[in-house]
C-alpha cells in the first residue's frame, strides 16, 4: 500500500515538531515536508502535491486560509485539515468555505492526530466536538419569541440561557457569540434578577417553565 504523503504548515516549533513526529512514526504515512509560514507552505504544496495538508490559520506571514484555498483550487487530490487554536465561528466558516474538510483544535489529543488523518483520507470530516456542536447550533432553527418573552428577557439573555441549557459553559458561549466572558456574565446576572433566581439551574428551570428556553 502506498504511504499517505503529509505536509504540515505550522509556525509554532513545538507543535510542528510534535505533529511531525506523530506522522513520521505512522507506518502508513510519509512526512513529505514542513513549513513555518505562508510562502514556504505555498512552495511546498506546489512541489510536493501531498495527499493531506495539515495547516494552522495564524501564520506570521498571512492566513492559512490562503493555503486552504490554493489546495482546493489547484490540488483536488489533497485533503485539508485545519489544526488551530481558533474555535470561533468566523474562522471555522471561512476555513470550511475555502475548502477544508477537517477542523481540529489544538487542545485535541495529539496521539489521536494520525487516526484523524486516516479518517480524513477515508472520506470523513474530523471535527473537534465543540466545533461540531457550534455548527449544529448554527443550523438549528431559532425559536420565535413572543411579545411576552421580549418583555421578560432580551434576545441575548434568552440565547445565553438556551446555550447554557444545551450544556455549554460560559467560556464556550462567549466564543460562539463572539463576545467577552464578562458580557456573557452580565446577561446571566440580568436573567437571574429578572427570573428572581440565584443559580444557573434555577434560571434554566424557570425559563423552561415560562417557555423562554426550548430544548
Amino acid at each position: 500500500m502506498t504511504a499517505l504523503t503529509v505536509v504540515i504548515v505550522e509556525d509554532d516549533e513545538r507543535f510542528r515538531a510534535a505533529f511531525s513526529a506523530m506522522v513520521a512514526q505512522a507506518p502508513d504515512m510519509l512526512l513529505a515536508g514542513t513549513a513555518a509560514d505562508l510562502p514556504q507552505g505555498l512552495q511546498l504544496l506546489q512541489s510536493v502535491r501531498p495527499d493531506v495538508l495539515l495547516v494552522d490559520l495564524g501564520l506570521p506571514s498571512g492566513s492559512g486560509i490562503e493555503l486552504i484555498r490554493f489546495a482546493h483550487d489547484h490540488l483536488p487530490q489533497t485533503d485539508v485539515m485545519v489544526v488551530t487554536v481558533f474555535g470561533d465561528e468566523p474562522h471555522v466558516m471561512a476555513s470550511l468555505e475555502a475548502g477544508a474538510t477537517g477542523y481540529l483544535l489544538k487542545d485535541s489529543r495529539a496521539e489521536d492526530l494520525v487516526e484523524q488523518i486516516r479518517a480524513l483520507r477515508a472520506g470523513g470530516s474530523p471535527i473537534s466536538p465543540v466545533i461540531a456542536r457550534q455548527l449544529l447550533l448554527r443550523l438549528a432553527p431559532e425559536p420565535q419569541p413572543t411579545a411576552a418573552d421580549d418583555a421578560l428577557l432580551s434576545p441575548q439573555e434568552r440565547q445565553v440561557l438556551t446555550l447554557s441549557a444545551k450544556g455549554f459553559n460560559f467560556e464556550e458561549i462567549a466564543r460562539m457569540l463572539n463576545v467577552s466572558r464578562h458580557t456573557v456574565m452580565t446577561y446571566v446576572k440580568r436573567s437571574y434578577r429578572k427570573l428572581q433566581v440565584h443559580s444557573k439551574t434555577e434560571a434554566i428551570y424557570e425559563a423552561r417553565k415560562l417557555g423562554l428556553v426550548r430544548d
